[in-house]
């Protein structure tokens, strides 16, 4: 089968295509035939080593897959030849901890990509535990835009965050992948929404995705406008992927006993602030990394009612694989990226 992989960490460049062997799925598998493939920014810092450096070489990237059933193993009833399913990002890789929920907590953890092969290739073997079908019936392009940044969105504001209707939210990067389905999701339960976006198209973005208050932080301040739009109290929940310089301002940005959802670190690991004035207000910060199947088949009927939708950027063949990591790299995409394996 085709795969593109990475021999060494860097840049875009070294990803090229390549002819590798097709998996096998064995007892309790599914094979799936990779249809749509998402460029995420987490497979971008694989790239370039900043997750780990302990890779085996040559390696297959690619958190995200959708596709069809291609073959099953031993044991496997629940699915069907042909059958469109999507495949969990993320699993145990121990068969004795398949039940442990939230799964991120098993110690065998396993996410594709990084410790599993990843699905920038034609055919990737998922355990049966970990696939879902996609009873959606959305076009390819727009359901493989779907399922990692929906899956960090929901565990960050539903899950982590416990966004409830009448809260106010913060939601940092609004014209992200993973921005815009935060905000379509706190909106879905019911929240106000504020985002923050660095260009205008992003901010058109962000409002299509129902933004109440959208901060260009090139002209802005976020922390003024939170205390105007929230008359001084500060916002309920801040979702935030940014980390870095900006993240003492984004606690001062939340009510006293107020959350703090950290799920990404787009402006740098390391963060500095105030304990002083962040124990005083008797704040949480919370990690946050994916929701559970069991979760994502609770949303698809509101997927599939368009109450969520994806935004896709661009649709490129997997031997373009270097040009989308470009994309996302130099924050150049819109909404998501997605590769066509079979293209």
């Amino acid at each position: 089968m085709k795969a593109a992989v990475i021999r060494g960490f860097g840049g875009p460049e070294v990803l090229t295509l390549e002819e590798v062997p097709t998996p096998e799925a064995g007892a309790g598998e599914v094979l799936v035939k990779v249809l749509g493939a998402l460029v995420n920014r987490l497979d971008h810092y694989i790239r370039q080593g900043d997750i780990t450096q302990a890779l085996k070489f040559p390696h297959v990237l690619g958190l995200d897959a959708v596709g069809e059933v291609a073959a099953v193993g031993e044991g496997v009833t629940r699915f069907k030849i042909g059958e469109r399913v999507f495949a969990m990002p993320g699993y145990p890789a121990d068969p004795k901890e398949a039940g442990i929920r939230p799964a991120v907590l098993a110690a065998s953890y396993s996410m594709r990509g990084l410790q599993l092969p990843g699905s920038y290739a034609q055919y990737i073997v998922v355990p049966q535990e970990f696939v879902l079908p996609d009873t959606t019936g959305l076009p390819l392009e727009e359901v493989a835009a779907l399922p990692v940044p929906f899956l960090t969105a929901l565990n960050a504001v539903e899950i982590m965050g416990e966004v409830k209707s009448g809260d106010f939210v913060l939601v940092h990067a609004g014209g992200s992948a993973t921005g815009l389905m935060s905000i379509q999701i706190a909106r879905a339960l019911g929240a106000r929404v504020a985002t923050t976006v660095r260009s205008d198209e992003s901010a058109k973005l962000a409002e299509t995705a129902g933004a109440e208050l959208v901060i260009n932080t090139r002209n802005a301040d976020f922390n003024e406008s939170i205390s105007q739009w929230t008359a001084g109290r500060g916002v309920n929940v801040a979702i935030d992927s940014l980390g870095g310089d900006s993240f003492e301002k984004t606690i001062n940005a939340v009510k006293a006993g107020g959350i703090i959802v950290a799920m990404g670190f787009m402006s740098g690991a390391e963060v500095k602030f105030s304990i002083r004035d962040f124990f005083f207000g008797q704040k949480q910060i919370r990690g946050s990394l994916n929701a559970d199947i069991e979760d994502f088949a609770r949303w698809l009927d509101r997927i599939r009612d368009g109450k969520i939708k994806a935004v896709v950027d661009s649709v490129l063949p997997l031997s373009d694989a270097s040009k989308a990591h470009e994309r996302v790299s130099k924050n150049i995409a819109k909404g998501g990226v997605v590769l066509l394996p079979w293209a």
